[in-house]
């Protein structure tokens, strides 16, 4: 194997290193020092620069001596301009790159090329305009709720309720901009997505593209994914739980694992799990651009509603109610499409079947599709993240057919089903990790 690119600097570009691909796994498999991806059939040398990629560097880190393409094509709208900045990575090539690409790739690679083609990659202004829309009226209907009824416990609670339903479609429109689906500008984006997730939402954006990028980049991967890394109070999948049962791992007692979900998910994620997680980024990062966005969300909150309160504490009750109805909605509408499918470590599997072993789509629907602001087409979502939402009903034939091709499973449920599936899939997670924990030897 050619190491000459491990020295990284000037040279690289008047001396390119000859790679294979399975010369590049047996490297990775021996080193942890360098970090070296494909894209394209191009080896570039990122093991300094994954500390300045603005998605973080366990992103980059987990392709190490992998093709990168697809997922540095599905996170990426604005290539040409990324490219530029990736010639001084690059330090060779791998001379049998196209005949180590499998069959299903390839056509993965083509539908894509076809949906670009076809305009699907190219958002409707308006469409995204409505939706954020509906969260200043829903926020404005909150208001006017107390302003004219007064406050009593059914005006509260309507309040709250209004507040919950503008806060959860901030959620569904940050994903949007965060995901650099609306605007042409990768600028643009960022700017719409530290203003909407930071004044509307109260929190970090760099937070959420970190954590969220990690999850995309590898999903239901032990080790990567940051949304299934919760073994010291739940554990995932079919897999863990019993290599965590045969090593006597962990103080939890498992098996009622789908009982105290209800303490410690939903009730705990965005009231006290959210704001601290947001809170230590941003101070530990010293952001304080982010600080400053997710402070202003708060000032306006209680600027807004205070005065209709008696107390301090009473605002303070009503915007963790409002959290504690919310988390129940996002969990539902999130979890739903990762914890019953495939949860291991890190099988190096390609682009395309990563995401259809690892997620699931709920039916589509007018209501499915609002409730969820999209995210029922989560296969979809997955494998095209830059597209607009809007888009993901017209890919959804040709994602089936594919799948068909390779009878690889394409897994759809009712929303009902989908989301009592959580419930089951943590029952029979915490059932394989009881058994294996009490069988001999």
């Amino acid at each position: 194997m050619s190491v000459l690119c491990l020295n990284m600097g000037s040279e690289n570009n008047n001396r390119m290193a000859s790679f294979t691909m399975e010369s590049l796994q047996e490297y990775r498999r021996r080193t942890s020092k360098r970090k070296l991806i494909v894209i394209h059939g191009k080896v570039y040398d990122v093991t300094e620069f994954i500390h300045r990629h603005p998605g973080g560097a366990k992103v980059i880190a987990s392709y190490s001596g992998e093709d990168a393409t697809d997922v540095w094509t599905a996170m990426h709208n604005d290539k040409l301009i990324v490219e530029k900045y990736m010639k001084p990575l690059l330090c060779g090539f791998v001379e049998d790159y196209e005949e180590n690409i499998p069959p299903i790739v390839r056509d993965f690679r083509k539908l894509r090329q076809f949906a670009e083609d076809s305009g699907w990659f190219r958002a409707d202004p308006f469409f995204f305009f409505k939706y954020l829309a509906q969260c200043y009226l829903l926020e404005l209907s909150a208001l006017l709720t107390l302003w004219f009824c007064g406050v009593n416990p059914v005006s509260f609670l309507l309040a709250a309720a209004l507040m919950c339903v503008s806060q959860a479609q901030v959620g569904w429109a940050q994903h949007d901009y965060g995901h650099l689906c609306v605007f042409n500008s990768r600028r643009l984006n960022h700017v719409a997505h530290e203003f909407i997730v930071g004044h509307l939402k109260g929190a970090s954006s760099h937070w959420w593209n970190f954590r969220h990028f990690l999850h995309h980049s590898k999903p239901n991967v032990a080790g990567t994914d940051p949304d299934i890394s919760l073994p010291y109070i739940f554990l995932l999948g079919d897999k863990l739980p019993v290599e965590w049962g045969r090593k006597r791992r962990g103080f939890m007692p498992y098996n009622w694992q789908h009982g105290y979900f209800w303490l410690l998910g939903p009730p705990m994620l965005l009231p006290v799990y959210f704001h601290y997680e947001n809170l230590y980024f941003v101070l530990k990062r010293r952001d304080w651009r982010d600080l400053i966005w997710s402070l202003s969300f708060f000032v306006k909150f209680l600027y807004l509603f205070n005065h209709f309160f008696s107390s301090w504490w009473i605002t303070f009750g009503f915007y963790m109610l409002i959290r504690y109805l919310e988390s129940h909605w996002f969990v539902a509408c999130t979890q739903m499409s990762h914890l019953p499918m495939d949860i291991d470590h890190d099988q190096r599997r390609d682009w395309f079947t990563q995401q259809l072993r690892s997620t699931l789509n709920a039916e589509p629907g007018w209501f499915n599709d609002w409730f969820t602001g999209h995210l029922n087409y989560q296969i979809e979502h997955h494998l095209f993240p830059t597209m607009p939402r809007h888009s993901f009903s017209l890919a959804q034939p040709y994602v089936k057919s594919l799948c068909s091709k390779y009878s690889l499973a394409y897994t759809e449920k009712p929303l009902a089903t989908a989301m009592r599936d959580i419930i089951r899939s943590l029952q029979r997670s915490g059932s394989l990790w009881f058994e294996a924990y009490h069988t001999p030897g």
